[in-house]
């Protein structure tokens, strides 16, 4: 009875620790005033060579423009910041190998072999990285740049959900915060 509640007791703190939040960063130029920004547009050139599918730009830029507009900007034809993206992912495979035993054995520490069940597990996961940069238009020099990284899903609910998240956390990044005070 004591191995059964070990095994879930165990089971319920991998699954809880085995969840990826989203990890944030951004850089900006200190000499730059932001508060100066009002409108923005999408940078094609920047947004083409993203190594990510059509669809998934589609999703991250409507994500960018929502938040953006929330941010009281206007998207606009002749735009104070131009945005662009830029995409990276890894594929992550965790071995899980958790090999119980009753007793001390050969001198190694737990013997898996003797009279205790082996819970061994593979998981294979997609960790992408979404940098979202901002253009000064007038100067062309980059004024910000952000990046988020969390675990993608395959499934497409579960995806435009992700890209929302992460698109919403990198851009509670910006402006800086001594910009707004």
């Amino acid at each position: 009875m004591k191995i059964i509640k070990f095994t879930l007791l165990f089971f319920g703190i991998l699954a809880l620790t085995s969840c990826s939040t989203i990890q944030v960063a951004s850089d900006y130029d200190r000499e730059v005033d932001f508060s100066s920004y009002n409108s923005f547009a999408f940078f094609k050139p920047g947004i083409d060579k993203a190594e990510v599918s059509d669809l998934d730009k589609k999703r991250i830029l409507r994500a960018i423009e929502r938040e953006l507009t929330l941010k009281g900007m206007v998207k606009s034809t002749n735009p104070d910041l131009l945005v662009s993206i830029f995409t990276e992912s890894t594929q992550n495979v965790n071995v899980y190998q958790n090999n119980f035993g009753w007793g001390w054995g050969w001198g190694w520490g737990w013997n898996p072999y003797f009279m205790g069940p082996g819970l061994n597990s593979v998981s294979t996961s997609v960790e992408g990285t979404l940098y979202i940069d901002l253009i000064d238009s007038d100067r062309n020099e980059l004024v910000w740049q952000g990046l988020g990284t969390g675990i993608l899903s395959l499934e497409m609910e579960e995806k435009v959900e992700k890209i929302n998240e992460i698109v919403k956390e990198i851009m509670e990044e910006y402006p800086p915060e001594r910009d707004l005070k």
